[in-house]
């Protein structure tokens, strides 16, 4: 077992993380962009995308639950995690990535997407652009309407603009917090994902992000979310600051008032952290559904 792994971590999680995925590279626009796979890839696909300043290994605890039936996925996006960095960023390139991973991957047929807070806006993103190329978009916890918390935190430089240097990872590893910041009970996915989001450079520890990766990146993506042609649902956290009641209600206007909106009990903005067994089975309902139901399409 993993030393990041506390000792009263349940066997469920610890399951999970012992299903090592490959790891994959593709080169996207003159990018090295790395990505984890699970499973048989001869089922569907199913691909994952991390929040802002994240990683791929925010799902590595969740996509294996699902390999029974799917294909799964996780990308690094680029400026993050594994992947390279890049002089510019936005929700298009990010959604080209997003899309040349599906395809490297070779899913047999068109995959969903499901991304969380700024991986939910690429997923708008990817929807709008490429929907005919997907089975299916969901979206977690992503405002349309408010600044991502990411954005709102890069402003005002409090998190990712001037990340710290450490002389070693422990003392990294103890200045790890969830932005927006939030209770997280279980402490050992926390501690999980924050020893996959350093590493030792020639100055010392740091973050894998790159500071400048806010400035500039984000749309409001209110056409495009109303543009969306594939099936698309929403979930988020009961307790989020992020989508709160009036945001989820204006999202779901804009996806035209057919689309499931699903809030998840007891989880703040980071749900899969919060509450990932019931974020699992609500998103396997919904798989299910999908499966043997006819998608709506709007005119």
């Amino acid at each position: 077992m993993s030393a990041q792994v506390s000792r009263q971590t349940p066997e469920w999680f610890e399951r999970a993380i012992a299903d090592e995925p490959d790891e994959r590279s593709i080169v996207v626009e003159g990018a090295t962009i790395r990505y984890l796979t699970w499973g048989d890839t001869s089922k569907p696909g199913l691909l994952f995308v991390h929040g802002g300043a994240a990683h791929a290994h925010w799902w590595s605890f969740i996509a294996p639950l699902f390999t029974n039936q799917w294909h799964t996925v996780a990308i690094h996006l680029s400026g993050m995690g594994d992947s390279d960095r890049r002089e510019t960023y936005s929700h298009e390139m990010w959604a080209e990535e997003v899309m040349a991973v599906a395809d490297d991957s070779q899913f047999p047929g068109p995959p969903v997407v499901v991304g969380h807070s700024l991986g939910g806006m690429v997923t708008i993103q990817t929807a709008a652009t490429f929907g005919s190329r997907l089975a299916g978009a969901v979206i977690v916890d992503s405002p349309v309407r408010i600044p991502a918390p990411e954005s709102q935190e890069s402003r005002t430089g409090n998190a990712f603009r001037k990340p710290g240097v450490y002389t070693t990872r422990e003392e990294a590893l103890s200045h790890f917090a969830l932005v927006p910041r939030q209770p997280c009970d279980n402490t050992y996915i926390v501690d999980y994902i924050a020893g996959k989001s350093i590493h030792e450079t020639t100055g010392g520890w740091t973050w894998k992000f790159d500071p400048m990766l806010f400035l500039g990146t984000f749309a409001a993506l209110h056409e495009q979310l109303a543009s969306v042609q594939c099936r698309v649902a929403m979930f988020t956290g009961e307790k989020s600051v992020v989508v709160m009641p009036d945001t989820a209600a204006y999202m779901y206007d804009l996806m035209g008032r057919v689309s499931p909106v699903i809030a998840i009990p007891e989880a703040h903005h980071h749900v899969m952290l919060d509450q990932p067994l019931a974020f699992v089975a609500a998103l396997r309902t919904l798989l299910a559904d999908w499966e043997h139901s006819t998608g709506f399409r709007r005119d």
